[in-house]
């Protein structure tokens, strides 16, 4: 078992004065999983001296902050159940550790229990909310000179496209370059019109509880969880793919995407090993990045939440008898309506609701809030994400992807590290579910 000690932590500020004042976020900010965000990046080798690493390391960090200043602020609550953002440069958390045992010696690098002692913990219960930092990172040392850092971001200040901006920034700065492109920090563009700016006739079910298991036997988010990741070759995405398209709906004008297929999969796939009735309503839950879905665009590095969820349903039965293209056209048509106005209208929504708290943390895990595990799921996609080449002057990473990962029904699917056209599904689901999934998966990808 690897053992973690010697951890000493400091805050980082920003290197320069920077604006100070209450920042307003947008509705879609202080909506859905407020909690922090965590991922890791593994490294092979370091200098002998590690001093000058962790230096380095929050020297640039400081400089960064100057153009990432939001990151550096605290939430606050104020009335309607809302957050702001204050901008006060009070600093980010930076935990530097040193861990017993080699990189060589993890059973994995994939996500695991071993994550919880390579990212700080945030107490959520006892800590008032100004005080919780938005950013806390670690960076931990092995014997064997390689190091890994963990890094968790609050959800309530930036999504993944501007949690990864800034990451890539960071690294430009640590190798001693100049800053590429700086974030744009106005969220107004994201904030609901007055008047409303779009019609209320649209319908929001991304809001609506969704559905409990029939029958149900005990509480489903107390169930014991495990994490895999299931690698998709070349060649096997391309067989879901030509499987979805080849059954597909006459009206569907062109192919479905890698995502579409994929996650009408790992949809079938779940119904499938978790042996609902037929009749077993399921929901599953799309994240989509509306940057581009707005009129016009909003600005290219907007740092702040810019994603929406929308949701697709059926029953099990049908999911598992019919063609993957069914279930694929089910997440097409749910993909589909957002458009300009469907993202106004949600907002305008949010904007309208006396009490905005109703709406926040609706984690899968969460015994209050909407379960996203059985019989549901929740699939995000990281295709387009620029995960990978983080190198702080160092070498770019062995190995990234996302930290703790422990929600029933919560799954991601991302780039393989070769750049082969590989996939991989990073899947969290009931322990007691996972060979089944894992055999039934790839047989029946296989299968004509």
């Amino acid at each position: 078992m690897i053992k973690v000690s010697n951890k000493t932590s400091c805050m980082v500020k920003p290197a320069d004065q920077t604006w100070s004042g209450k920042l307003a976020l947008s509705e879609l900010d202080q909506t859905g999983v407020t909690t922090h965000v965590p991922t890791m990046y593994f490294y092979k080798h370091s200098p002998d001296d590690w001093l000058t690493v962790l230096q380095t390391l929050k020297g640039s960090l400081s400089c960064t902050l100057v153009h990432f200043y939001p990151l550096a602020g605290r939430l606050s609550a104020i009335a309607g159940g809302r957050l702001e953002l204050d901008c006060n440069a009070t600093g980010v958390q930076f935990v530097d550790a040193y861990a017993d045992k080699k990189l060589t010696d993890l059973d994995t690098l994939l996500p695991s229990p071993i994550y919880h002692q390579l990212i700080p913990s945030i107490d959520y219960v006892n800590a008032p909310l100004e005080e919780i930092p938005l950013l806390v990172l670690q960076v931990t040392r092995f014997v064997c000179g390689g190091f890994s850092l963990g890094l968790s971001i609050s959800h309530v200040v930036a999504d993944g496209q501007s949690a990864l901006h800034f990451v890539s920034e960071w690294a430009r700065v640590s190798r001693g370059e100049s800053l590429e492109s700086s974030p744009y920090l106005d969220r107004k563009v994201l904030r609901a019109g007055d008047p409303p700016r779009a019609s209320s006739r649209l319908e929001h079910a991304e809001f609506d509880p969704p559905p409990i298991l029939i029958d149900q036997n005990g509480s489903e988010h107390e169930k014991e969880t495990e994490v895999t990741m299931l690698k998709l070759t070349p060649i096997q995405v391309e067989k879901l793919r030509n499987k979805a398209n080849t059954s597909r709906k006459s009206e569907i004008s062109h192919g479905f995407t890698r995502y579409e297929a994929i996650t009408a999969h790992i949809w079938r796939t779940a119904c499938k090993v978790r042996n609902h009735k037929p009749e077993q309503p399921t929901a599953l839950a799309i994240c989509i990045d509306v940057r581009s879905k707005m009129r016009p665009p909003l600005p290219r590095k907007y740092f702040g939440n810019a994603i929406i969820n929308v949701i697709a349903t059926g029953n099990s039965g049908e999911i598992v008898s019919n063609p993957i293209g069914y279930s694929s056209s089910k997440i097409r048509d749910a993909i589909e309506k957002v458009d300009d106005e469907h993202v106004n209208s949600v907002i305008d929504f949010l904007k309208g609701q006396e009490d905005l708290s109703k709406f926040r943390d609706l984690q899968p895990s969460s015994s209050d809030g909407h379960f996203y595990g059985n019989p549901n799921l929740g699939v995000i996609s990281w295709l387009t994400l620029p995960l990978y080449g983080a190198d702080f002057g160092w070498g770019k990473e062995i190995h990234m992807g996302p930290g703790t990962h422990d929600s029933d029904g919560d799954s991601l699917i991302l780039h393989g590290k070769d750049g082969d056209g590989s996939l991989v599904v990073a899947l969290c689901l009931q322990a007691r579910y996972m060979e089944d999934f894992q055999k039934v998966f790839y047989q029946d990808i296989d299968m004509e």
